[in-house]
């Protein structure tokens, strides 16, 4: 008990409240950053990063029946990186970090949170720098890695901000052996279309973020891995924190409920993942040298996971992969031959519009199917009485919709 409370004691000096200790997440991150280096965004490159977005808006015009997404054109730094996405790192982590901590409370025997008093807030700091240290750790690796705002499938940044990250783009230009400003252009491209779809769907931004939550909400957590965790925390050594993994504390649920809500979110990620890249992909053909190679190259990144997944897989047991990627952009391709690309669009008008991961199997007879996108456009689903904004791929049990 005595060690115990003399662990506790070190760490109330960490300042910040709340399941996740930010400041020494952001901290931690500073530093990773610090020593394997952020290099400053020149003038050039600044230059470099809005001419790429605004050729990326002219080529994207014809491929798509919505206008630019972008308001603010930008290129940021690493840590920008992190500065300008952790608000909605704050609403994606807190949520499980509020379990941890809880049943980090838990641990503490019965008679001992007697003795505690008071003092026994000190868990919930013990458990937000542990947390808060691992997720700066987990940040500042992702910040070294990620191509733009919107590379990881997730609407991380200010709404309209386009953002590409220069110092990142050349290192994966020159592992890749392909010209720097073609890696650029084709980032851009991506981060182009991303902006045009969140922007002009209004629902999908809440949606993809609460799919995740949704599914994190079902994660379970492990008692023992976070009682072996905090006894390998040296309350004298601020690093300890950084060298513990977390591996094992969060674990789903094997239920039918959390089953539905993981294939609800892979749904969501390959659906916005598959459009971008059919897009960009048709906007590009014919005018990037490299286009084939660099298509292959991003979809062989976002389907292994990338970074993205190592920290979600860590941080919360989740995994931001687009299973099923190349199965959703043959979709889109499929409808844009037979539907046009207002009526492929015009699927994004509602949730329960969209192709379920059933309909993923059949995109040529999704794209047959006797539903006229074309009378979409001019249909108010705000209006009183209009459909329930449902999850893709599930029907209301009362709609009587056949799809087949």
């Amino acid at each position: 008990m005595q060690q115990f409370m003399t662990q506790l004691q070190h760490l109330l000096s960490a300042p910040g409240s709340g399941p996740v200790n930010w400041d020494l997440a952001r901290q931690v991150a500073a530093s990773q950053l610090a020593a394997a280096g952020d290099p400053a965004v020149t003038p050039f490159e600044r230059h470099a990063v809005e001419e790429a977005l605004r050729l990326a808006d002219l080529w994207l015009e014809p491929a798509s029946s919505w206008p630019s997404g972008i308001q603010t054109p930008v290129a940021w730094n690493r840590n920008e990186w992190i500065f300008k996405t952790l608000d909605v790192w704050r609403k994606l982590c807190d949520p499980v970090a509020s379990r941890m901590v809880g049943a980090m409370g838990d641990l503490v025997p019965p008679e001992a949170r007697a003795q505690l008093g008071p003092m026994q807030s000190m868990v919930a700091t013990l458990g937000g720098a542990l947390f808060g240290g691992q997720l700066g750790q987990a940040l500042g690796s992702l910040a070294a890695e990620v191509l733009s705002a919107g590379d990881i499938g997730l609407p991380l940044g200010p709404a309209g901000t386009a953002a590409l990250i220069p110092a990142n783009i050349k290192q994966y230009g020159t592992g890749l052996e392909l010209p720097e400003d073609e890696v650029r252009l084709y980032v851009a491209l991506r981060e182009a279309a991303h902006q045009r779809l969140f922007q002009h769907v209004p629902w999908l931004r809440g949606h993809v973020l609460s799919s995740v939550e949704t599914y994190a909400a079902g994660i379970r957590v492990n008692r023992e891995a976070i009682e072996e965790a905090m006894g390998r925390v040296d309350p004298t050594d601020p690093e300890s924190m950084q060298a513990i993994a977390l591996e094992g504390i969060f674990t789903p649920e094997d239920t039918p409920a959390q089953k539905a809500s993981l294939a609800r979110l892979e749904t969501a990620l390959a659906l916005v993942e598959g459009w971008v890249c059919h897009v960009v992909d048709e906007a590009a053909g014919g005018r990037l040298p490299n286009v084939v190679a660099l298509g292959e190259a991003f979809r062989r990144r976002r389907a292994a996971g990338g970074p993205a997944e190592q920290t979600f897989a860590a941080l919360v047991g989740l995994e931001l992969r687009p299973r099923r990627l190349r199965e959703a952009a043959a979709l889109w391709a499929a409808l844009t031959e037979h539907r046009g690309i207002a009526g492929r669009d015009a699927l994004w008008g509602h949730p329960d519009l969209l192709p379920s991961g059933e309909e993923f199997a059949d995109p040529e007879g999704f794209a047959r199917s006797q539903l006229d996108f074309g009378e979409l456009d001019e249909f108010d689903f705000t209006a009183p009485g209009g459909p329930e904004e449902q999850p893709p791929g599930e029907r209301r049990p009362d709609d009587g919709t056949d799809r087949s």
